[in-house]
């Protein structure tokens, strides 16, 4: 087993996936053991690949990627390929989506018990898996388009897993639309870059952009879709609005779709497509411009919001949009390892705001407090997981963010370094709040405090794994770490664009991150320590301002208004359009007119021998006064 089998790795969950939609209900327990082991296997498969990488990268020279698949269709000179790549981006990818499938699939066993669709939700699981893992090894655009829409249509069935609740089925509209206008933008950039080049090998669609074989201005527009596309797989401003309300599904859904994998697909899209981004002045800017209103739209709106999940989903947006400040840097490195590191603990903060909800039957934050009493490892790892999402040392948070400060500082201008210092601070204050008012103090609601309780050892299992990788994912960066783990050297060393990038602190940045840190931690105390009653007061004192965020800016009341107003008008002209000219007149009238012409004929055809000779006889009457008229 090597790189050329990697196709292995989504095949197997693909397999079972089938399995499980054709015959699950026959299984045993609904076919989820099939499910877990597939998964299981592909995780296992991932490391005969890593070994595989690292001795390639080991026996020196300048490393490709290693390519495998079959021609599938030949049209003339059009040919589609089924193609998979592997080279170190791709593995970074395999080992999240791999091991965080994993996880959510074996805490699934506890938390979806006795479901109704139990069987069902495995299947789509499967399914995601598949895709997600085929969309990261595809080698060329229009493969990694088929497997962008799988992972769409997944994403759409598990959000909307509980459909009989209208804020579920509406939460899964809303996220199948709003990406799909991102994907209309990858397919048409897809489309142009095919028309340039002659196909869809992304190789050599790069070695074509960078000798300047593509017209500038059709590369500039393709660059720009597929940056459109990025922006709403991974809910970017102003496609971010569906992320929120895609909590509405299983919290194990949210765990791995909209935490580690999904979400992420469109940082590695800008990742993997790189060498056009480079090549088209100003794209970068936009990517960085995109992730810097991300950053902080999600953390304003993230100090004010109760549900525990939401709070959790507004703190991956964060994330999100500093990954892509990290690409506009240029630095895949960095962005990388964001993801990477980050896949863990924001994991591990939606499966253990699960552990809370399925205890408590309860979201709402304001109906919590005093829960470390009585789960007290759940608020361990949940505080391990909120701490690292803020960036305190030595969590695994701490390392993506300071070399995602060092970039910025050395790669942007001194309004973007800043502007990130500042998220930091406000970053590490919502967290705090966030701990506080579920796990500390007082209990708000009695009758929650009672029934809450730790979960089983299905749920546990995933929870504690994934607490020591947030503690120590983030020693990755350094060498000697890196070979332990057969890597070549530390993340940098493993995961670059043009040369290695050696791991190394500026005093000045890692203080400052360090301090704001440290600051928001502390600020988080002070206002939402004890009953909370000075965040209160600020909140009385700016009611506009708590008003405008707890509102979410207005956008959704904004898109609603232009769906209403504009989109729902112009829907009903082309209707009735539609129905009146079109289908009424031009499609049914002509069917009518041969009908009543028909119906007007049929009295001329009685049968009767006397009619037909009365007919005959008025006829010759008629064309002789005729002829006598035009006669005289």
């Amino acid at each position: 087993m090597g790189m050329e089998q990697a196709w292995l790795i989504p095949a197997i969950p693909a397999a079972a996936a089938g399995i499980l939609i054709l015959f699950g209900k026959y299984l045993p327990r609904k076919g989820d053991w099939l499910s877990v082991l597939a998964i299981g296997t592909s995780f296992v498969l991932f490391f005969f690949v890593l070994h595989d990488l690292t001795d390639a990268l080991a026996r020196g020279g300048e490393f490709t990627a290693v390519h495998s698949g079959r021609e599938w269709v030949r049209i003339g000179s059009f040919n589609l390929r089924i193609g998979f790549q592997v080279d170190q981006l791709a593995a970074v990818m395999l080992a999240v989506v791999s091991f965080i499938s994993l996880m959510v699939q074996v805490y699934s066993l506890g938390y979806m018990k006795g479901d109704k669709r139990y069987g069902w939700y495995f299947a789509v699981q499967s399914l995601f898996a598949a895709a997600m893992l085929t969309l990261v090894l595809a080698d060329n655009f229009l493969l990694l388009y088929f497997a962008w829409e799988g992972v769409g249509l997944c994403s759409f069935l598990l959000i909307g897993h509980y459909h009989e609740r209208r804020s579920a089925a509406e939460a899964a509209k809303k996220a199948f639309i709003t990406t799909r206008l991102g994907d209309v933008g990858l397919l048409i950039g897809a489309i142009l870059l095919y028309r340039s080049v002659g196909t869809f090998d992304m190789s050599t669609i790069f070695d074509a952009a960078r000798s300047g074989q593509i017209d500038h201005a059709y590369l500039t527009a393709a660059v720009l879709l597929i940056l459109l596309g990025a922006m709403g797989k991974s809910a970017q401003f102003p496609f971010h609005v569906w992320l929120p309300d895609a909590m509405e599904g299983p919290t194990p859904v949210s765990a791995l779709i909209h935490a580690a994998t999904m979400v992420v697909a469109g940082v590695y899209l800008v990742a993997r497509t790189m060498p056009h981004f480079q090549v088209v002045d100003g794209t970068l800017v936009a990517v960085t411009a995109v992730g810097l209103i991300t950053t902080f739209m999600s953390a304003a709106m993230g100090l004010v919001m109760t549900d525990i999940k939401r709070v959790v989903a507004y703190s991956t947006l964060n994330s999100l949009g500093l990954m892509f400040i990290a690409l506009g840097a240029g630095s895949v490195t960095v962005a990388l390892l964001y993801v990477f590191t980050h896949a863990f603990f924001k994991a591990l903060l939606f499966l253990a705001s699960g552990s809370v909800y399925h205890a408590t039957d309860e979201l709402e934050v304001t109906q919590m407090g005093g829960l470390a009493k009585k789960m007290p490892v759940t608020a361990a790892v949940f505080t391990l997981g909120a701490m690292s999402m803020a960036g305190l040392v030595p969590l695994a948070g701490f390392w993506n963010k300071d070399e995602l400060l060092l970039s910025t500082f050395e790669n942007h201008n001194i309004f973007v370094y800043l502007a990130v210092l500042v998220s930091v601070l406000i970053t590490a204050l919502y967290m705090t709040r966030l701990v506080l008012l579920v796990f500390t103090g007082k209990p708000r609601n009695e009758h929650v405090y009672e029934h809450a309780h730790e979960p089983g050892p299905a749920m546990k299992l995933p929870l504690l794994l994934l607490g020591v990788l947030t503690v120590f994912a983030g020693f990755v960066v350094f060498d000697g770490v890196g070979r332990l783990m057969g890597l070549p050297g530390g993340f940098g060393e493993f995961v670059f664009t043009h040369e290695p990038e050696v791991f190394r602190i500026n005093a000045g940045v890692t203080a400052s991150s360090i301090l704001l840190v440290l600051v928001g931690i502390a600020g988080g105390f002070y206002f939402w320590g004890g009953a909370a009653e000075r965040a209160k007061a600020v909140g009385e004192k700016m009611p506009q301002v708590y008003s405008l965020l707890r509102n979410k800016f207005y956008m959704d009341d904004a898109y609603q208004w232009v769906i209403d107003r504009v989109v729902l008008v112009v829907a009903g002209v082309v209707s009735w359009y539609d129905r009146v000219i079109v289908n009424d007149t031009g499609v049914n009238g002509t069917a009518d007119a041969t009908r009543f012409s028909g119906f007007l004929l049929k009295f001329h055809e009685t049968g009767l021998m006397p009619n037909y000779a009365l007919l005959m006889t008025v006829g010759v009457v008629v064309l002789a006064v005729i002829a006598f008229i035009v006669g005289t």
